[in-house]
């Protein structure tokens, strides 16, 4: 089972920072409070959605076929998308 990396406090619900960044190889550690990637708000699949809608140059109707879903149901879940992504940048 894959762990899914907290974004949101447990005890007061804010948005967690990443505090420390280690590198497995050689151990050099950096600290300091980053910001998650905006990217990262997304579910594991509307990712994998991003991913693919771009591999495929954007084609809603290639992604329709993909997700086997009908083109009308991708354009919403796309919608959805983009009003996530504007909720960040206000």
């Amino acid at each position: 089972m894959e762990k899914k990396l907290p974004q949101v406090c447990p005890s007061c619900s804010t948005h967690l920072k990443v505090k420390r960044l280690s590198c497995p190889s050689c151990g050099t550690e950096v600290e300091g409070l980053f910001d998650f990637p905006k990217l990262t708000v997304f579910t594991t699949e509307e990712q994998e959605f991003i991913i693919n809608f771009i591999k495929s140059g954007g084609s809603l109707k290639d992604m329709a076929t993909i997700m086997n879903r009908s083109y009308p149901s991708v354009r919403n879940y796309l919608d959805g998308i983009i009003e996530k992504l504007n909720k960040l940048e206000s």
